[in-house]
């Protein structure tokens, strides 16, 4: 039924409102709620849907930042119409790689779009968090407006690991933004507006490929999932710069282990694949915790020990 298809459609229009700005992958959790409500549809238009249902959180960029974003806002003066052209420009540098790349391996990146590579990304890149956290550094970049075209081509560059499903668009960016000097706005801010030119690029190119003949349903089921991204990235945007306010990207870490975590008990679950995995999830999680308990307290326990410690001091117990 179409009701029933429409219902589902609010619910991935959801996931990938609040997912796609959160540094913890939409497209993954898009493929992982797939698995559990499957959309009623061809190969063909699921892969359209996961991309063009991306163009409501667009939207919601647009609209929050149009002011910023807008070079002929006649609020602005000339210095200040010179400043957001500059930042289209970076934008635009920064666009490069995952626009030349993205064409280049578009059927190879779906191909691999799969529960498996989504778990496993997940699982990579949360502790690629959890490591840079631990070892953040004073940014170097705290406005948008002095950012290098340099760092901006190399956060573009960080962008390309995205197309591995379950990397995170928002999560590569921000990860590489931060590696490279940019405080956790900036990086947040940037990522956003590097959205606009690579999604919107995504989009053309996949209707581009299998055109508009959509049937009436297929068309109800896009628009309702776009609207819904809308509204809800209207209030994942806002959430993401107040949250950033006070508090590190930790905790989308240890969130992106758990969910591949339990996202490959599930998969290994599956009847189709005809085993049932020893080891229960419980005891998985319990052994991820203890490890990373004992990791974190053997690394900053020294450390912080040893910042108590006199320059003199040190040398003589050495």
């Amino acid at each position: 039924m179409l009701l029933i298809e429409l219902l589902k459609a609010v619910l991935f229009g959801l996931v990938q409102g609040i997912t796609e700005w959160l540094p913890i992958s939409s497209t993954g959790h898009m493929i992982l709620l797939d698995e559990l409500v499957h959309l009623r549809c061809t190969p063909e238009f699921w892969n359209t849907f996961l991309v063009v249902i991306q163009l409501g959180s667009i939207l919601a960029v647009v609209v929050l930042y149009f002011h910023q974003l807008n070079p002929f806002s006649p609020k602005k003066d000339r210095n200040q119409k010179i400043d957001t052209v500059s930042l289209w420009l970076h934008i635009i540098v920064a666009a490069i790689p995952a626009c030349v790349l993205g064409i280049l391996f578009d059927e190879a990146v779906e191909r691999i779009s799969t529960a498996v590579v989504v778990a496993l990304a997940l699982i990579i890149y949360g502790i690629a968090f959890l490591v840079l956290e631990k070892n953040k550094r004073k940014p170097k970049v705290d406005n948008i407006d002095h950012l290098s075209y340099k760092t901006a081509f190399l956060i573009g560059v960080f962008q390309c690991l995205s197309l591995v499903p379950g990397t995170s668009r928002s999560g590569s960016t921000i990860l590489g933004a931060s590696i490279l000097g940019c405080s956790r706005k900036v990086a947040s801010e940037f990522s956003f507006f590097l959205a606009i030119p690579v999604m919107l690029g995504a989009i053309f190119l996949r209707l581009l490929k299998v055109g508009f003949a959509f049937t009436g349903a297929e068309w109800a089921v896009l628009l309702t999932g776009a609207a819904v991204a809308f509204l809800v990235s209207l209030f994942a945007i806002r959430f993401l710069l107040h949250y950033i306010r006070r508090h590190d990207f930790t905790a989308f870490g240890w969130y992106r282990i758990v969910l591949g975590l339990l996202g490959a008990y599930g998969i290994c679950s599956l009847p189709v694949l005809g085993f049932k995995p020893a080891i229960s999830i419980v005891t998985i999680v319990l052994a991820t915790v203890f490890s990373s308990a004992v990791g974190i307290f053997f690394g900053i326990y020294p450390a912080k020990k040893a910042a108590r410690l006199s320059p003199i001091e040190a040398l003589r117990r050495n």
